[in-house]
C-alpha cells in the first residue's frame, strides 16, 4: 500500500473528503518552494501535487506556465525538483507526494533511473499528462512495478468507449479534468461535474478527485460534495506569482482545504 492508498483509506474511514494541492517546484525558488510545501499538511492538505518544470506544458493555462518558466529560470531541474521531495521527506514520512508534469525529462533521464531517484526520494505516484494508456509499457507499468501509484486524467470528452481503457492501469486515484482546455481557463461546475463523477465511480472502486477550475473555499467545497476530493493549482500558484508571505499562501491554502473538508 502506498502512501496515497493509506490516505485515502483513511479518508474514507473518516468520512471526509480529500484535498489535493498543487505546487510548482521551484516557484518562485527553491527555498521559498520547499517551505510552502513542508506548510502545507498543518493547512489541512492531504496530497500535495508537485510540478515538475518544463519548458512546453501542454495542458497548463498561463499561470502555472509561467510558474514553471520561473522555476527553470531559477535553475529548477528534475533533479532539484527530486531534492525537494526529500527535503520534505525528512520531516514528513506521511503526507503523499504526486510528480505531475511531462515525459520528456523522464524519458531524458531514463525510466529506470528516474523511478529509483523518485522512489528513494519520497515520490508516491506520478501524473505524466502526455502519455496515453496506449504507451503504459513506456512508463506506467515499469512505475506501478516500482511502488509507485500511476494516476490517469479523465476528462469531459472520455466516453463510455475510452473510459475503461483510461481506468485499466490506473492506481492511487482518477483525476477527474471538469473542463475542457487548460488550467485555470473556466470555472469548475457541480452540477456538471457531478454526473461524470458518477460515471466514473460506476467502473471503478478507486477515489475520484476533480481538478480544473477550482479556485475559492465555495467551489472547493461544492466539488467535493460531488466527488471524492477536490484539486487547487492555479489559484494557489497565482497568490504566490504576487510575493505573497508564505504564511499569507498557506492561510488561503487553509480556506481552499476548510472548503474540500466541510463537504
Amino acid at each position: 500500500m502506498t502512501r496515497i492508498d493509506a490516505k485515502f483509506a483513511a479518508l474514507k474511514a473518516e468520512g471526509k473528503k480529500a484535498f489535493v494541492a498543487y505546487i510548482m517546484a521551484g516557484d518562485p525558488d527553491f527555498d521559498t518552494s520547499l517551505e510552502i510545501v513542508k506548510g502545507l499538511p498543518a493547512a489541512g492538505v492531504d496530497v500535495i501535487e508537485l510540478g515538475l518544470p518544463f519548458t512546453d506544458p501542454m495542458a497548463d493555462g498561463p499561470t502555472i506556465q509561467a510558474a514553471g518558466q520561473r522555476a527553470l529560470d531559477g535553475g529548477m531541474t528534475l533533479q532539484r525538483t527530486l531534492d525537494l521531495a526529500r527535503s520534505f521527506r525528512e520531516t514528513d514520512d506521511t503526507t503523499p507526494i504526486v510528480l505531475m508534469g511531462y515525459y520528456n525529462p523522464i524519458y531524458s533521464r531514463g525510466v529506470d533511473s528516474f523511478l529509483k531517484d523518485a522512489k528513494s526520494a519520497g515520490i508516491d505516484g506520478l501524473i505524466v499528462v502526455d502519455l496515453p494508456p496506449e504507451e503504459d509499457d513506456e512508463l506506467c507499468l515499469p512505475a506501478q512495478a516500482a511502488g509507485l501509484n500511476f494516476i490517469r486524467l479523465a476528462t469531459p470528452t472520455t466516453d463510455d468507449k475510452r473510459l475503461p481503457r483510461v481506468l485499466q492501469n490506473t492506481s492511487g486515484f482518477v483525476y477527474y479534468v471538469s473542463i475542457t482546455g487548460i488550467t485555470g481557463a473556466a470555472e469548475a461546475q457541480a452540477t456538471n461535474v457531478g454526473p461524470e463523477v458518477a460515471r466514473i465511480k460506476a467502473a471503478t472502486d478507486l477515489p475520484v478527485i476533480v481538478g480544473f477550475g477550482i479556485n475559492t473555499p465555495e467551489k472547493s467545497k461544492a466539488i467535493a460534495s460531488v466527488a471524492d476530493g477536490a484539486v487547487v493549482g492555479s489559484a494557489i500558484v497565482s497568490q504566490i506569482a504576487k510575493g505573497q508571505p508564505v504564511a499569507e499562501v498557506l492561510d488561503f491554502v487553509k480556506t481552499l482545504s476548510d472548503g474540500a473538508h466541510s463537504a
